[in-house]
C-alpha cells in the first residue's frame, strides 16, 4: 500500500525549516549586540552587559572615599547579579520578537 508523495508540503517544511534557520542565526548575531546597562542599588557600580551576559565594561562612579572593600565588593556583586537578570531579560525579549510567530514544541 503506496502513499503518495506531497511535494508541496514538503516545499512548505523545508522553507519553513530555513526560515527558523536564518532567525537562529538573527538571533544569535542579536544576542551578542544587544547591550543593557544596570546600576547598583547605590549607584556606584555600572555594568554593561550584552544579552548573552557577556560583561563589556564595569565602572566605579563616585568617591570610594570613606568605603570599606566589603562596601565596594558588595556593590559589585549587587550590579553584577543584576547584570546577569538583565541579559536573561533581554534573551527572552530578544527571543519573543525573533520566534513570536512560532509555536514552540511541546
Amino acid at each position: 500500500m503506496g502513499r503518495d508523495i506531497d511535494e508541496a508540503w514538503i516545499e512548505e517544511a523545508v522553507e519553513r525549516y530555513r526560515r527558523i534557520e536564518a532567525l537562529h542565526a538573527e538571533f544569535d548575531k542579536a544576542v551578542k549586540t544587544v547591550e543593557v546597562t544596570v546600576r547598583s542599588a547605590d549607584g556606584l557600580v555600572e555594568v554593561l552587559v550584552t544579552a548573552d551576559g557577556t560583561i563589556r565594561d564595569v565602572r566605579i562612579d563616585g568617591s570610594l572615599h570613606n568605603r570599606t572593600s566589603e562596601s565596594l565588593s558588595r556593590s559589585v556583586r549587587e550590579a553584577v547579579t543584576a547584570a546577569a537578570d538583565a541579559a536573561a531579560w533581554a534573551r527572552r525579549k530578544l527571543q519573543a520578537e525573533t520566534f513570536g510567530d512560532y509555536r514552540t514544541l511541546e
